[in-house]
């Protein structure tokens, strides 16, 4: 294990526990996604798929990339940006640790609330009626896909955090650009049931083909066989893009 690996897994564990001791952002993240499946389950499924029972097997999918990561991203940025602006940012760079060190531990940490996330989602998931078609290495590929997607999306919000001086304009700037990213996708319905505009921008937009991968992998379909190859190309792009630009934002602020 490289140095900065280790110093970063330091560093998540110090978020996880002060996470502890101030659940609100973590239990927020958690309840979020539970409270969309049921409230779309019970507003939308007899009129989009024609039962609660089919549409939450179109559902859950949706949720889940939810719940991996979407729901949680604005905490990452805010916590970031309190971290710099109470000092604690400064505590670590008198350290010897990488510099990055204390934006990739935050990062790790989000991934271990996020497989929290998705743990609870599938117990209600299925207590609601939610069964996996795909089998279990296919359900195992869905769950991992959604936490990398989550995992290189929250460095937007990490580059947000370390650029904007406030923690709640960090909010506001995440709420704006996340919100359409979540709803202006396939999760409550198929994108070519959209108005023309919505239609154009759900068919473009990353967080679609995570859905759609995940939708394919754990309902066993192969209706949109690219999903997973173009989600992994915008997990990509996302990561070699923002990560670089977090970590450089961060250092120029030494």
């Amino acid at each position: 294990m490289t140095g900065t690996m280790r110093q970063s897994l330091v560093l998540a564990a110090r978020s996880l526990a002060k996470s502890a001791r101030n659940p609100g952002a973590v239990v927020n993240g958690i309840v979020t996604p539970a409270l969309l499946l049921v409230l779309f389950l019970y507003l939308f499924g007899t009129s989009v798929a024609g039962s609660t029972g089919a549409y939450l097997q179109y559902l859950f999918p949706g949720i889940l990339v939810v719940g991996a990561g979407l729901a949680g991203l604005v905490s990452t940025g805010t916590a970031i940006n309190l971290d710099l602006k109470n000092g604690v940012t400064d505590r670590f760079r008198s350290l010897p640790i990488s510099r990055s060190a204390p934006l990739l531990g935050s990062v790790l940490a989000d991934v271990v609330r996020y497989v929290l996330a998705v743990a609870i989602l599938f117990a209600l998931g299925t207590a609601l009626g939610y069964r996996v078609h795909g089998g279990p290495v296919a359900a195992a590929a869905a769950i991992g896909l959604a936490i990398l997607f989550g995992f290189c999306l929250s460095w937007v919000t990490v580059l947000l955090g370390v650029l904007v001086k406030d923690a709640n304009a960090v909010l506001a700037f995440s709420f704006m650009t996340f919100l359409p990213l979540q709803l202006g996708t396939s999760l409550a319905a198929p994108t070519d049931t959209l108005p023309g505009w919505l239609g154009a921008w759900a068919g473009v937009n990353p967080v679609t083909h995570a859905m759609d991968a995940c939708r394919n992998l754990l309902n066993g379909t192969t209706t949109n066989a690219t999903a997973m190859t173009t989600t992994l190309i915008w997990c990509a792009a996302l990561f070699v893009v923002f990560c670089p630009l977090a970590v450089r934002a961060y250092r120029r602020q030494e």
